[in-house]
């Protein structure tokens, strides 16, 4: 018999298809006038890039715990580097979730 078990749902999936969920996500919990593949997953996701707000990122914070499983915490060292794009948040995300 082989230890090999079947790829967890924690595997990390094809990044450009978590960055196109990630993007369904910001477009649902956010109510964003733009469609999902419209989004640049290289923009900002403050100033010029997505535009949003600290309120905006709370409430995908929340979308993205209850969705993976896992807390992104307000006081992370590292937030400005895992919300600086769609991209970076998906690389995060890719790491950390357990769903």
């Amino acid at each position: 018999m082989s230890d090999v078990s079947p790829a967890s749902p924690a595997a990390s999936p094809d990044p450009a298809a978590l960055e196109r969920e990630l993007a369904v996500l910001f477009v649902e919990a956010l109510n964003l006038e733009q469609a999902p593949e419209d989004l640049d997953v290289g923009a900002p996701l403050f100033g010029d890039g997505l535009g949003l707000d600290s309120i905006d990122i709370l409430e995908v914070a929340l979308e993205i715990s209850q969705r993976y499983g896992f807390q992104l915490r307000s006081d992370d060292e590292q937030n400005h580097q895992i919300f600086r794009s769609l991209r970076s948040l998906a690389a995060h995300v890719a790491q950390h979730r357990t769903r």
